[in-house]
């Protein structure tokens, strides 16, 4: 057999096996919502890691305030600390999704840790607020062959994004924002967080300042927000 011929498929298959785990929307695992089905003005504001007692609250009020519906992706270690806030976002009409239990990535990861991180996460978010969640995004987006399989076997749509800030990194309200604006476009599903996958008491409250000036200004600039479509 040619070994140029051999090293170019091999290499061919490397490149799409790096693609289908690391590229959080990529199809070739099974489909990710990449962005809404619409060209109107609409955008979808969520939530990863939380729920966070110092930043979950002011998001709430602050969407309340502006009568807007996010879609919040809890971790259930965190629903199992907080269950009052994982009711309150259900309670308020958010859309909740499945972001697993421990907050590990999944590429590596084999179909029985897969299956239990998933199951575990959703009963804590089931536990907290009555209601099973209908929505998985994979911590940092990453996928093994048998995330999807599995994330439909508990009713869960496996959901990526468009546009993430970076405001994990605690840029400033100012960045997070400017961020934010700069790159939302008609159908964006944008990624926030409101809390912090490795640390539960991590600070997310640079995320909560900035929601209610995301909001503001995206309004004015005639978008609406609309939690992520389950199917």
């Amino acid at each position: 057999m040619n070994a140029p011929l051999v090293l170019g498929g091999a290499t061919v298959a490397v490149g799409l096996a790096a693609h289908g785990a690391f590229y959080r929307n990529s199809a070739l695992f099974g489909a990710a919502l990449g962005r809404l089905p619409t060209d109107r003005r609409e955008v979808a504001l969520t939530f990863d890691d939380g729920p966070n007692p110092d930043a979950t609250p002011p998001i709430l009020d602050a969407l309340a305030q502006a009568g807007v519906h996010a879609t919040f992706f809890i971790l259930g270690r965190h629903a199992e600390r907080w269950p009052a806030l994982v009711r309150r976002v259900h309670d308020e009409g958010h859309a909740i999704g499945n972001h697993g239990y421990y907050h590990r990535k999944l590429h590596f990861k084999g179909p029985r840790y897969v299956r239990h991180d998933l199951g575990r996460g959703a009963d804590a978010i089931a536990q907290a607020c009555g209601a099973r969640p209908a929505l998985f995004r994979a911590p940092h987006g990453f996928r093994s062959p048998w995330v999807n399989a599995i994330a439909r076997s508990m009713g869960e749509r496996v959901i990526g994004w468009s546009l993430g800030v970076w405001d994990s990194d605690r840029p400033g309200v100012d960045e997070i924002v400017h961020r934010t604006l700069a790159g939302a476009r008609p159908g964006s599903i944008l990624l926030l967080h409101d809390g912090d996958g490795y640390d539960p008491a991590g600070d997310r409250r640079q995320t909560a300042g900035a929601v209610p000036r995301i909001v503001g200004q995206l309004a004015a600039r005639g978008y609406a927000f609309v939690p992520v479509p389950a199917a």
